[in-house]
């Protein structure tokens, strides 16, 4: 029931109430007219203005009080075997038992009657003075009329001053007392007691289409005609029509608001005495009552949706209806929905997980947090109403939760008591749905001490589950798109080792925070022959998929470019033609490093990059490598030049892309700059470093693009960690290797390799000398983090890996390599080849 919301209870008194006579009471045909609703306890909920002027009791007085109490009626009952509801009646005392069992069956007409008003001990006495005559009791004309529904309002009452009706009806429209004194007996009855010959029969069948226009005419003329010839209202079903939520006791909608009130000015315009009408009072309750709930839900919209992350929308969600609408909200989801994966397909069936990812409510802290977690899955079996909502995705209303239903919920949480908490409590429960799928449900609860949800809140939560479904699906598809992204960025960046030969690497990529999550930044090393390491860092210039995409096929390039041992500047010239012939949509810049920890050096080339930064370890200085700029790659036609450098061991060599030094409207030599200071920076590792540079460069706003960083601490590698031999191209000089390498590994400590290695030393020496043209075979090992051997020689046909059966001659040696290496691989070189292998050093 709404509540009114109308300024009636806070006006004073008009001139004229403390008689009974109102300015509008006193017009030619108008009769003030109560308006009373009783629930289904027998109290009042509803108390009208009229009703104050008829019976004395003020609202505030009158609300929640018993109806028998404020109503002390005795009269009569209309009988329903009577051919109206205003001839026949059957003795009736009150508004007690009688009326109840006279509305068993949800009577389809109302009950109508004519009683005195007071008496004694008949509660309150009316506060205005008697009518003339002298006599403490009005005449009193009233009719009942069921109210069905789930709500708890079971009885209208409208009741009027019979004096004063059958006054003005007998003084007739012009006051020469010519009128009827029972024509106001008819005229007053809101709309239920019409005459067959009432003179505006046909009218009103032509203006009922208005008010429903799939209705013809001749259709509206028959059900004006059952209802002037019945006397009642006709139920009509309709299965083309929506007609609007209102209550379920039929409030008058607009349309039929200002029909009657164009009778009523045509009866005036004629002299005819007009009742006050009960369809203003009961409309202007409903539009109360719509009004509160369109405030309520566009308030609900406000809040929700103020960000595309999905916990947060879940959050929202939850609180925009905790306490106004419900005392307790729960909030399920799909377990799609909540992995941030696409979009669930199919009808839900007990299998079905649903997470618990938000809880609201009003009652003491902590006392559904160990009965009801947030971040629980469950499923949920087929005799639930959840079960029902998520399967047929329309609202479950359950007025009050029985004992029964509440132990059948409760069965559903392994030991764990929750009947004390739903036991007694109305509940919805609202489908969250979106392109018609249902992606989760809330649980709605309220206190067993407030009104129970109704049919007008079930469609109250139905809108704003509609509503919190489209902000929930919006945020499912930012981030399932949000991780697609970051998937796909995943794939084309590398996972690098922290240790390389000779030197530790640490990396850091940032998405970009205005223009997407994708970007074209990357970073990557690739081991070389000799224990060298290549450095690379590339930006492919704007952003999105297509970028990424360029960017990964640039990246590829590069790693095979590389593993060919080519100079940067010439890696650098054949990844600009490479660009060319995949297209000229896309350009990008390039900084491509060769590290050599044996020589203490540094061979870098540039496409258009920023400049690396070189910390030196000797005194923590920090500078700028001053380049050959060269051109982006994709431009075509520009030579690209290398510069060495000198380096010793412990300096850092630092490659990032420009998002992280250039932000809109500064110049970029600020960020330059910053760079420099922050990489100069003492760290206690090479982690710690990078965060002390992303800490100074991204907390200055501003920054859209993507951010690449490559850091490398330059370790070196000792002469004393290198042994190298230059063997003849003779087949003897593989026992002289094997024992030269058994030597080396017992001065280093290693012996327990030396039997391994010694092997497959033997096997690609044999291979080298076999395949050579006319230049020495070289052997070298490596003491690092592993055990690094290494054959040259100036074959430039690369050997793969056969199968050998056993009376194969060929196809042995790289087997056992294979088999007994932790890691081995083939290079092709200027001269020729490298074959190498890596052992695992003993642990001590």
């Amino acid at each position: 029931m709404a509540k009114d919301r109308g300024t009636e209870r806070d006006a004073p008194p008009r001139p004229g109430a403390e008689t009974g006579e109102t300015p509008e009471a006193g017009a030619a045909g108008r009769v003030p007219l109560a308006v009373v609703v009783v629930d289904r306890d027998g109290l009042v909920s509803h108390w009208s203005s009229g009703a104050r002027r008829l019976f004395g009791a003020a609202k505030d007085e009158a609300i929640g009080r018993p109806a028998a109490d404020l109503l002390p009626v005795s009269g009569v009952l209309p009988d329903p075997q009577d051919s109206g509801p205003y001839e026949g009646y059957a003795a009736y005392d009150g508004l007690g038992p009688d009326l109840e069992s006279s509305l068993d069956g949800r009577l389809a007409y109302p009950a109508a009657g004519r009683a005195r008003l007071g008496g004694p001990g008949r509660g309150p006495r009316p506060t205005a003075p008697p009518p003339p005559g002298g006599t403490d009791r009005v005449d009193v004309l009233w009719w009942a009329y069921p109210l069905v529904g789930p709500g708890r309002e079971r009885l209208l009452v409208l009741a009027a001053d019979a004096g004063r009706l059958h006054a003005e009806a007998a003084e007739g429209p012009d006051g020469t007392g010519a009128g009827d004194p029972d024509a106001g007996f008819e005229r007053i009855a809101p709309g239920f007691a019409l005459h067959t010959d009432f003179p505006g029969a046909d009218d009103l069948a032509r203006r009922l289409p208005e008010i429903l226009p799939s209705m013809s005419v001749d259709e509206g003329a028959r059900i004006v005609g059952q209802v002037l010839e019945l006397g009642y209202p006709v139920l009509e079903f309709s299965q083309n029509d929506r007609v609007p939520v209102t209550p379920d006791w039929g409030v008058p909608r607009r349309a039929e608001r200002r029909a009657r009130r164009e009778r009523a000015a045509r009866a005036r315009a004629q002299g005819l005495p007009v009742a006050q009408d009960a369809g203003d009072e009961a409309e202007d309750l409903e539009y109360a009552a719509v009004r509160e709930r369109l405030e309520f839900l566009t308030e609900v919209s406000g809040r929700i949706g103020t960000s595309l992350d999905l916990a947060t929308t879940i959050v929202e969600v939850s609180r925009a209806v905790v306490p106004r609408f419900t005392d307790v909200a729960g909030t399920y989801l799909r377990e799609q929905v909540v992995a941030g994966e696409g979009f669930p397909e199919g009808v839900p069936d007990t299998t079905t997980m649903w997470h618990r990812v938000a809880l609201e409510h009003t009652d003491e802290p902590g006392r559904w947090d160990d009965v009801v977690p947030v971040g629980e899955a469950m499923p949920f079996p087929a005799h639930t109403p959840f079960f029902q909502c998520m399967t047929t995705g329309e609202p479950v209303l359950v007025p009050r939760i029985s004992e029964r239903m509440g132990h059948a919920i409760a069965s559903q949480f392994e030991k764990r008591d929750i009947r004390p908490l739903i036991t007694g409590r109305s509940m919805l429960v609202v489908p969250l749905k979106a392109r018609g799928v249902v992606l989760g449900f809330m649980i709605l609860l309220r206190h067993p001490e407030r009104v129970e949800f109704n049919d007008m809140d079930r469609v109250t939560g139905a809108e704003l589950a509609a509503r919190a479904g489209l902000v929930l699906d919006n945020a499912r598809m930012y981030t399932y798109q949000e991780s697609v992204a970051e998937t796909l960025q995943d794939s084309m960046l590398p996972h690098i080792p922290p240790r390389m030969a000779g030197c530790d690497i640490a990396t850091r990529y940032l998405p970009g925070t205005l223009l997407g999550r994708v970007g074209g930044d990357w970073f990557d090393s690739v081991k070389l022959p000799g224990a060298r390491t290549a450095l690379v860092v590339g930006d492919v210039m704007g952003h999105g998929l297509n970028s990424a995409a360029m960017m990964g096929q640039l990246r590829t390039a590069v790693q095979t470019m590389a593993a060919l041992d080519l100079p940067p500047a010439q890696l650098l010239r054949k990844l600009d033609d490479l660009a060319q012939r995949l297209g000229d949509s896309y350009l990008a810049t390039c900084l491509y490093a060769v590290y050599d920890p044996i020589a203490g050096e540094l061979e870098i080339a540039n496409a258009g990059h920023i400049p690396p930064v070189l910390v030196r370890a000797a005194d923590g200085r920090s500078e700028l490598l001053e380049l050959p700029t060269g051109a982006p790659i994709g431009v075509g036609g520009v030579p690209f030049e290398s510069l060495r450098v000198r380096v010793a061991p412990g300096d850092r060599l630092v490659m990032c892309t420009d998002g992280l030094v250039e932000v809109r409207g500064e110049d970029i030599g600020v960020g330059l700059a910053t760079l420099c200071e922050s990489a100069a920076h003492p760290a206690a590792s090479m982690d710690d470093a990078c965060d002390t540079i992303i800490r100074a460069l991204n907390t200055r706003g501003g920054r859209k693009d993507d951010v690449a960083l490559l850091m490398t601490r330059l370790a070196g590698i000792a002469p004393g960690d290198v042994a190298e031999w230059r063997l003849a191209r003779d087949p003897a000089e593989a026992g002289r290797a094997r024992a030269a390498v058994r030597e080396q590994l017992h001065a280093w400590g290693l012996a327990e390799l030396a039997d391994n290695a010694e092997l497959m030393v033997g096997e690609l020496l044999a291979n080298a000398v076999r395949h050579s043209h006319s230049r020495p075979v070289d052997l070298r090992l490596v003491r690092g983090d592993t055990l690094l051997c290494e054959v040259d020689d100036d074959d430039h046909e690369l050997p793969a890996l056969l199968s050998a059966g056993p009376g194969d001659e060929r196809g042995r040696g790289l087997r056992v390599v294979s088999t007994l290496a932790r890691e081995w691989g083939t290079s092709a070189t200027k001269a020729g080849k490298t074959v190498w292998f890596e052992l695992t050093l003993p642990r001590r």
